[in-house]
């Protein structure tokens, strides 16, 4: 089994390393051909490397020797591993496909081969990522997997836009980086071993480490207040790429989080309320946040911090049920978690494709520069349909059997004895409830203005189908999301996650019978030919696009709703003929948002230490004698560190 294992994990990285190679070597629409379809067959050796671990439950260990002298580098993967590997093996066929079309639209050969090359890279140093069997080898990887995405979403280095982008990601990624160091250095300063195993320790003596993973990992993930860095690089990135970071890279972060938890035998209570709590708030401020938006790639980066927030919703229900000693409980949020990573990687990134394509042939991101796309674009609005209703949470699609797992477990939460925990419970429910509302509202605004309607703009009017690999990539994710929902159970069974859970294929064959039902009665009503004529428009000539709702429209009720989240502000400038303002003549409206969380978290310290590097600056005076000075304070300094450590 071993040999068979082998074969198949090195098989998917020889791929990788040649799909990553041959670009550089030779540039050609062949090759980049090759280099996709060297990617797509890495996802099926890595499908069967994790379908079978989850089903034999088989924990292989591969060593390496040479790579890093005296680290003790191993890769191994157990059935947690194997889950997000299978995330990676159903997520990067859709992407292949996709690139092969895609990646020929850059601007130049060069950046065409090096997009390709880079995609390759970047799967890899995840999947590396997954398989690490200790801390040296994953803080490696994590930082080849963060170099090669922040090279992609640098890929237009000439926008401006790109390179704010691609500064924000670079800040970001070390800041969640230097908390992994610290939170590793505190673990093996424990344990006295760099390998992940079981933590049998008292939950005190992990509180720090704790601390700084949960920091470190939930920057990279998104979490609210640690999310800014995603609006900004999910919009720079090629659409392929959105696809991989937030379907695949949000989820190595996740991975990482919980490959600590799940070693830790005792955790405390206090771990999982600042996990739910930092679930449920980011869920919330997710959604709330991309209603606003009015950029197509923003929004879904705000809907990825959402959905980011949902999984850890399940992360913090399991450990709250474990600490309380509900087992069975603690097993169905977790796996619901689990399962909505899945979901998400793979609803995500049909939705980037889809919206890439749109990007593509309409040439803006501006949503109120969309709509009736339906007719130009009928395929990938189609493609689009399957993705917003899968992402809503709408039956029998997998985005609701995910979160009907995390429903499930918070309806049984009833067993909890402690009433200031139910009281925080029943809160994180109705949060829970009210995200998934306004997840739905979402989705209706972003596929009736981008698909629906007439078209408003001419570039949208103008828009035209894109080429087949652009249609038959987001097609995988999209059957992935019917026949995951459909075949839940069965799926949840096969990973073996043993629990109570509907089987959704009778749910959907019934909805199918009562679709085809009122299918045929309503044509068998028909009583003559059917008539076409121009819709009436209360006796206006002609509909322009001007008379549509559009998107600031759509979500205007809700942003004065929680105008005191986005600290709303009408800013009104009227105009009259006259000097007593009673005879209008123009004017302009406009209401402004405020950025949170930029300006009061990220904004002040940037400026500290804009002001703090000015003095430093001056301390370069090109005199010899002060460097030597400063070379001989640093060693002064290394040495008092160093034996602080000893």
């Amino acid at each position: 089994m071993n040999i068979l294992l082998e074969a198949l994990m090195y098989g998917a990285i020889s791929a990788l390393v040649s799909g990553t190679v041959l670009p550089l070597l030779y540039r050609s629409k062949n090759i980049r051909k090759a280099s996709s379809g060297l990617s797509l067959l890495s996802s099926i050796l890595l499908l069967g490397f994790a379908g079978i671990i989850l089903y034999t439950r088989t924990e292989p260990v591969f060593p390496v020797t040479g790579f890093l002298p005296g680290a003790g580098f191993t890769l191994s993967a157990d059935r947690l591993a194997a889950g997000f590997i299978l995330l990676i093996a159903a997520v990067v066929p859709g992407v292949s496909i996709y690139s092969v079309e895609y990646v020929e639209h850059a601007k130049s050969e060069a950046r065409k081969s090096l997009q390709a090359s880079l995609t390759n890279l970047f799967i890899l140093a995840m999947l590396m990522v997954i398989l690490a069997g200790n801390m040296v080898s994953f803080l490696v990887f994590w930082e080849i997997m963060s170099l090669s995405s922040l090279l992609l979403v640098l890929h237009d280095y000439s926008s401006e836009e790109n390179k704010k982008a691609g500064f924000f990601y670079f800040v970001m990624t070390n800041i969640s980086t230097a908390f992994l160091f610290v939170g590793f250095i505190s673990l093996f300063r424990l344990t006295g071993s760099a390998d992940f195993g079981p933590l049998e320790y008292p939950a005190a003596d992990l509180a720090l480490p704790f601390i700084f993973l949960f920091i470190g990992f939930g920057v990279k993930a998104g979490l609210v207040p640690f999310h800014k860095w995603l609006p900004y690089a999910h919009p720079a990135a090629p659409s392929s790429v959105s696809a991989l970071m937030s379907g695949v890279m949000l989820k190595v972060a996740v991975y990482g989080f919980l490959r600590f938890l799940l070693s830790v035998s005792a955790p405390e209570l206090w771990w999982g309320v600042l996990i739910l709590t930092a679930g449920s708030i980011s869920a919330l401020f997710g959604v709330i946040y991309a209603l606003k938006e009015n950029d197509i790639k923003r929004m879904l980066a705000y809907s990825s911090i959402e959905n980011i927030g949902i999984i850890f919703t399940g992360i913090g229900l399991y450990a709250v049920f474990k600490v309380e000693g509900l087992e069975s409980l603690a097993l169905l949020s977790l796996a619901g978690a689990c399962f909505h990573a899945f979901n998400h990687a793979v609803f995500k990134s049909l939705l980037f494709l889809c919206a890439g394509s749109v990007v593509h042939a309409t040439g803006t991101r501006k949503i109120e520069a969309f709509g009736g796309l339906v007719k130009s674009m009928p395929v990938t609005s189609a493609l689009f349909l399957i993705g917003s209703v899968s992402i809503a949470a709408m039956p029998p699609t997998n985005g609701f059997a995910g979160e009907l797992l995390l429903y499930q477990a918070f309806f049984q939460s009833f067993a909890v004895t402690d009433p200031l925990l139910n009281i925080f419970l029943i809160i994180a429910l109705s949060s829970f409830a009210l995200t998934g509302a306004l997840a739905a509202a979402l989705f209706v605004k972003l596929f009736g203005i981008t698909c629906l309607a007439i078209p408003r703009s001419e570039k949208s009017r103008l828009a035209e189908e894109v080429q087949k690999p652009m249609l038959v990539g987001p097609a995988v994710p999209a059957a992935f999301c019917i026949l995951g929902g459909l075949f839940s159970k069965q799926l949840l069974s096969l990973a073996g996650w043993k629990i109570d859970f509907p089987d959704l294929l009778l749910l959907g064959i019934l909805l199918g019978l009562i679709y085809t039902a009122l299918f045929v009665i309503i044509r068998s009503k028909e009583t003559g030919p059917a008539r076409i004529s121009e819709t009436w428009g209360c006796g206006i000539p002609a509909l322009a696009p001007y008379m549509e709702y559009s998107s600031a429209g759509f979500s205007e009720p809700l942003v004065m709703i929680f105008k005191s989240i986005y600290r709303t502000k009408i800013v009104n400038r009227p105009e009259y003929f006259d000097e007593k303002e009673s005879l209008f003549k123009n004017g302009k409206v406009e209401i402004r948002l405020l950025r949170f969380f930029e300006e009061y978290l990220y904004i002040p310290p940037a400026r500290a230490i804009d002001i703090f590097s000015k003095y430093v600056s001056k301390l370069q005076n090109g005199k010899l004698d002060s460097y030597v000075l400063y070379a001989f304070l640093a060693v002064i300094v290394l040495i008092i560190a160093t034996g602080g450590f000893v």
